[in-house]
């Protein structure tokens, strides 16, 4: 299957909170988006590797995604190296996605920044034609080389290089971010409260986006950041 766009996540969780508004609207417009997991985030405080597969199940039925899947790489401890790459080039090789959105650039969480660097570089390197890689059948891939990667914004303000309307399409990010009942707000929970799961980590989440949408003139928008120049062919062609 050929995706339009293949959004990776460290852990999942990342892709919605930083990225679900833009892949619900894509997916509406007809695109066809998968969202790759790097870890199981079985490190996190709270929550467990069975509890995360569930909720990430739950949620990519929420935004339609084609396909999600889970690389399964140590949680914290994932390194930027050959065999992370190989495999992330064999993902990218598989489904030939035209763009690629990834982690944040640097942030908060150490996996954040390591996830970006080792899918950007990924995606360099899937397209030179001497890297050999099997799919798992056993057949020679061929190269194949993102057109675009960006990179969503997540726990630190950073600046956007361009920002997405996602006016009427917030309610479905935050079903999907919320799907992950085990990691956000609930008054009712016994377990260790951590950055994200305060009432105030969970109303951010609407009112980063409201605040974006407010400097363009929407409701709603998410930042993204680039690793070139945004180019158009016209004026025009910017709101």
């Amino acid at each position: 299957m050929k995706l339009d766009i293949m959004a990776f996540g460290a852990h999942p969780d990342d892709v919605e909170l930083g990225c679900a508004g833009t892949l619900a609207k894509e997916i509406a417009n007809g695109k066809k988006i998968g969202i790759i997991d790097l870890t199981q985030g079985e490190l996190g405080t709270r929550g467990t590797i069975k509890t995360r597969y569930e909720e990430a199940k739950s949620s990519a039925n929420i935004l339609g995604v084609s396909i999600r899947e889970n690389m399964q790489f140590a949680d914290g401890f994932f390194i930027n190296d050959k065999a992370h790459q190989l495999e992330v080039i064999k993902k990218i090789r598989t489904y030939q996605p035209e763009i690629v959105i990834c982690n944040a650039l640097e942030d908060r969480h150490i996996d954040h920044g390591k996830g970006s660097k080792l899918v950007s570089d990924a995606c360099f390197l899937s397209g030179l034609v001497k890297i050999e890689t099997k799919d798992n059948s056993g057949v020679l891939q061929n190269p194949w080389r993102p057109k675009q990667v960006y990179h969503f914004i997540q726990w630190k303000n950073l600046e956007p290089d361009f920002v997405v309307d996602i006016t009427g399409f917030m309610d479905k990010k935050m079903d999907s971010v919320l799907a992950y009942k085990t990691q956000f707000y609930n008054e009712n929970s016994k377990e260790p409260e951590t950055p994200i799961s305060s009432k105030n980590f969970t109303d951010s989440i609407k009112y980063r986006a409201r605040d974006l949408g407010r400097i363009i003139g929407v409701e709603y928008a998410e930042g993204f950041n680039v690793e070139r120049y945004v180019a158009v062919d016209s004026l025009f062609d910017l709101k």
